[in-house]
């Protein structure tokens, strides 16, 4: 596994980054099903003290990715594929709700920015320092189209199953970008037709397609997720 020094950041920077990236290399198979995370090793390749590695573990166990235990510290724990399909089940549901709901209450302003926000992912490469940045545009882009929604509960949890896997599954779907592209372009089309029923469908596709390569894809790698 690569090293990453990381340059001195605020705390709750850095806190985001060595989460981020223990999250990342957990998703991407880096470790065999019930290995250790060791934290001296991993305050080492990432230039920190272990005060980071602690409270991102702790994250990560919130997220269900390790699993803190006495004496034997942070154990990566497998997600099924069962795990991937609830999650983003549960997602196309109450993603199409929130953005059918938030439609009719979204101003000029945010429509151009959403379509902002597609013309510039639509720009970017599959570098991995593009598709560092696609992943928040990503998850803004969505955050945008469902923020008229007035369901605060809704939002809540819809906040909560993005975290993990959601977050970080461009950089496991590469080579589907271009699926994610045109999925986005149609979004962005009834926005401005304002065909909110029309957006909760290509919505829930949207998602329920992620799924599906998603589950192909870790499947494949027969490693962290099973």
């Amino acid at each position: 596994m690569d090293e990453l020094l990381l340059t001195d950041q605020d705390r709750a920077t850095l806190q985001y980054k060595v989460t981020t990236k223990l999250r990342e290399v957990i998703l991407k198979g880096d470790f065999e099903q019930g290995e250790r995370l060791i934290q001296e090793e991993w305050a080492r390749k990432l230039g920190v003290s272990r005060m980071p590695i602690r409270e991102a573990l702790r994250q990560l166990e919130v997220e269900g990715l390790v699993k803190l235990e006495p004496r034997k510290g942070a154990i990566v724990t497998p997600i099924s594929t069962e795990d991937i399909k609830e999650i983003y089940k549960l997602r196309a549901l109450l993603e199409g709700e929130a953005a059918e709901q938030s439609l009719p209450y979204l101003e000029q302003k945010d429509i151009e920015e959403i379509k902002g926000l597609y013309e510039e992912m639509n720009s970017l490469s599959t570098s991995e320092k593009d598709i560092e940045k696609y992943q928040h545009l990503n998850t803004y882009f969505h955050r945008l189209i469902r923020q008229g929604c007035q369901w605060r509960r809704l939002h809540h949890i819809i906040e909560n199953l993005w975290q993990g896997i959601p977050l970080h599954a461009p950089s496991l779907l590469e080579k589907y970008i271009n699926e994610s592209h045109e999925e986005h372009k149609l979004m962005v089309e009834y926005i401005n037709e304002n065909n909110p029923q029309k957006l909760r469908e290509v919505m829930e596709k949207h998602i329920l397609r992620t799924r599906d390569h998603l589950i192909k894809i870790i499947q494949q790698s027969n490693k962290v997720i099973r």
